[in-house]
């Protein structure tokens, strides 16, 4: 009976696949994360994109509606899902006798886990835009 003993405890067979097996999980959420974080990297610089676009839009134009600015901004939001969006808005103000337009928008990206759904990240982003 000790030799079966310590013949188990010194058997190696099979430890390899037991380590793999507890770090295997460890690793795949790791990696998912990852692509979760590339994700929320990509719909930022969709939003980004899509405000720089409408900013330079409404400075380049003497005068700009706001329908017009808004409607850049919808189409260079490259990659974004309409319904996670919100805005854009835009409104106008004047600093020390300069006129300027604030655009903002919103997007909400869902955290999706394989094993479980997170919460959702809400992205925002404003960009100003000095007119003449």
């Amino acid at each position: 009976m000790k030799r079966l003993a310590a013949r188990l405890f010194t058997d190696r067979h099979g430890a390899s696949a037991v380590e793999f097996a507890l770090a295997a999980p460890v690793l795949l959420i790791m990696i998912i994360g990852m692509a979760q974080m590339g994700i929320l990297f990509q719909a930022n610089a969709g939003l980004q994109h899509a405000l720089g676009e409408a900013a330079r839009h409404a400075t380049i134009n003497p005068t700009p509606s706001d329908t017009a600015i808004i409607a850049k901004a919808n189409s260079k939001r490259f990659g974004l899902i309409t319904s996670r969006i919100t805005g854009p808005s835009v409104s106008h103000g004047t600093n020390s006798g300069a006129a300027y337009i604030d655009l903002s928008m919103s997007y909400s990206v869902p955290l999706d886990f394989i094993v479980f759904t997170g919460p959702s990240v809400t992205l925002s982003a404003t960009r100003r835009a000095y007119t003449n």
